[in-house]
């Protein structure tokens, strides 16, 4: 059976230069705002590449790095337990989570959410605007889809579509 999930995606070199560490292109990936809530510090605080990843990061589930964009793509079962598990034990890894079985529902619970931005076309560009608020972070999400060829060049031309946040 196949699902959708997403991958990080790029279409420049950017991430390289804005992020602490940045996601490899078609690293499966996860909204990674769970990091956030974890810092022991207030998110208006942050400069540089900490805040950028806070503002539109997409976090990659293999090198654990950040991604400003991400597309849906599909997945097999196999792959997608995978990433959960992979997830689970970066939690416990780098979060202090006391042991695998406490880490795999919020893995799960985190790779779901993942799953449900992907209610788009495969191939459809996904990006994030986070914020922090006193009701804690919010995230809006929007697309990119891809737009006629302009003036009949093969270039692509991408335009951001309002996501419906509910």
């Amino acid at each position: 059976m196949m699902r959708k999930l997403i991958r990080t995606f790029r279409v420049d070199d950017t991430d390289d230069h804005v992020y602490p560490v940045a996601a490899r292109v078609g690293e499966w990936a996860v909204p990674g705002a769970f990091v956030f809530r974890f810092a022991e510090q207030d998110p208006a605080t942050w400069t540089g590449g900490h805040r950028q990843a806070f503002l539109t990061g997409f976090l990659g589930t293999e090198t654990f790095g950040w991604s400003t964009l991400v597309v849906v793509a599909e997945i097999d079962e196999a792959g997608y337990k995978t990433v959960i598990e992979r997830l689970a034990h970066y939690l416990v890894a780098v979060y202090g989570a006391p042991g695998l079985e406490a880490a795999l529902p919020y893995a799960r619970e985190e790779v779901a959410y993942a799953a449900s931005l992907c209610e788009h076309p495969v191939n459809t560009v996904l990006a994030v605007q986070r914020e922090s608020s006193p009701d804690g972070i919010q995230e809006n999400y929007r697309t990119l889809r891809e737009q006629a060829n302009w003036e009949g060049e093969g270039v692509r031309i991408w335009k951001p579509v309002p996501t419906d946040p509910s």
